[in-house]
């Protein structure tokens, strides 16, 4: 899965983007409202992790836009800016969740898997279809009640597919989805991650519509 961190102490993002990585996250890094908001609004993210504080445009004027321009990205502020007062502010304006600094790396990554689990319209970490779900807090695939592994990449690619089962995703699509910037994408990478993952769950599970790109089966 993809997020994209809005953090101006180098500190602060440099230590974020290693620990996210190294929970399976794919993570794009800006230092300044205005190039976080024009980030957000070319799309594909996953979550997003928004400071308030920001040079050339404040955190809470590019979540306000964000919401006015109909972008339900989750939205997790970190701020310092820890009084009732900016917290209540925070939410109103459309934040999905609000966690003060400093914060423990474990639970700002059950709060992520939160706002997505509720974007995703669950109650509980799997989302999906019947026969095939995903498991949020595990990062595994369970087919028929079957779990396997996945790697992350792997994860980003059936995440993007389960949000919508049936809808049809193209190649940019999906590349958008599962790498940040600065990666390199050989032109075979999504074919590879699918031959991969129909091994796991099935040759059926993922379709090709020639021309246009993959969907998940809905069928049973």
């Amino acid at each position: 899965m993809r997020a994209l961190l809005v953090e101006d102490d180098d500190m602060i993002g440099r230590s974020l983007q290693q620990a996210l990585e190294g929970a399976g996250w794919s993570v794009d890094w800006v230092r300044d409202g205005l190039l976080g908001e024009s980030a957000l609004a070319d799309g594909g993210y996953t979550c997003v992790l928004l400071d308030l504080g920001l040079p050339k445009q404040d955190g809470t004027a590019l979540l306000r836009h964000a919401r006015e321009r109909g972008d339900r990205t989750p939205v997790v502020v970190l701020s310092a800016r820890d009084s009732l007062g900016e917290r209540v502010q925070g939410l109103d304006l459309g934040a999905d969740d609000y966690v003060p600094k400093p914060f423990e790396l474990p639970e700002l990554l059950a709060r992520m898997r939160a706002v997505v689990r509720r974007r995703d319209g669950a109650a509980h970490s799997l989302v999906g279809t019947g026969a095939l779900q995903l498991d949020l807090t595990t990062r595994e695939v369970l087919v028929e009640g079957r779990r396997e592994a996945l790697t992350a990449r792997e994860f980003a690619l059936l995440h993007a597919l389960l949000e919508r089962p049936g809808a049809i995703l193209s190649r940019d699509q999906l590349e958008h989805r599962i790498y940040g910037w600065g990666e390199e994408v050989t032109s075979n990478a999504v074919d590879v991650l699918i031959h991969g993952m129909r091994r796991k769950i099935g040759q059926d599970a993922i379709r090709n519509v020639r021309g246009l790109g993959w969907r998940v089966s809905t069928a049973p």
